[in-house]
């Protein structure tokens, strides 16, 4: 009985440390919420957007971690979502690639500073970065669409300098290197009647992470 115990503890301290290996393995992406209040919005974003970015990048493998302006839950008046950090808490370093939703408004409205210096932090250390529709003025006022393709749901922003240089592609998911846009998400295409770009903008950004993982 003895002997059976003992080799009852290790086969279990042999299964719980290939267990935490394997979670340690695992490449994490960080995944950048909206910072907006208007919960018809959200009910949007929420159910259309970040669940579907999540639940792909989890059935591809990779750990989601959930990062917000202030890390409070997201409520919106159908679903709540609850980030796994804040912003300010994140280190680039950590994560293979960046994956921003929507943002709202795609009007020149101040975006987080402190997603703005995730992306071009990013960016320097030649990691992947998917924005979608709004967020894609994050990668402007990060300054690194300079001379790279880009797409939104008009023409490039004049009020936006982060444009000035940056190719105008279209509506659609376009890949330039490693920086991913869209420029149609849930809430535009239920307004506008246009095919939501979510699924192919999180399938070009899983393909792009794969080869790294």
């Amino acid at each position: 009985m003895k002997r059976f115990m003992i080799i009852l503890v290790i086969s279990l301290c042999i299964l719980m440390s290939f267990s935490l290996g394997k979670a340690a393995d695992t490449p994490k992406v960080l995944l950048i919420l909206p910072n907006v209040a208007d919960p018809d919005y959200l009910d949007t974003v929420l159910n259309k957007e970040v669940s579907v970015m999540k639940s792909m990048l989890e059935n591809a493998g990779f750990k989601v971690v959930a990062a917000s302006t202030d890390g409070l839950p997201i409520k919106s008046s159908t679903v709540s979502f609850t980030p796994d950090l804040k912003l300010s808490d994140v280190k680039a370093d950590d994560y293979i690639g960046v994956i921003v939703a929507c943002m709202g408004s795609g009007e020149p409205t101040p975006k987080p500073p402190e997603a703005v210096l995730i992306v071009k932090q990013s960016i320097t250390q030649g990691k992947t970065v998917a924005a979608s529709h709004s967020a894609v003025t994050i990668l402007a006022e990060a300054g690194i669409l300079a001379s790279k393709r880009y797409a939104f749901r008009i023409d490039a922003h004049p009020r936006y300098s982060g444009f000035a240089g940056a190719i105008y592609s279209g509506m659609g998911v376009v890949q330039d290197g490693n920086i991913i846009t869209c420029g149609i998400c849930p809430q535009v295409s239920g307004s506008q009647g246009l095919p939501d770009c979510t699924t192919d903008l999180t399938q070009a950004f899983i393909t792009a992470l794969t080869p790294k993982k």
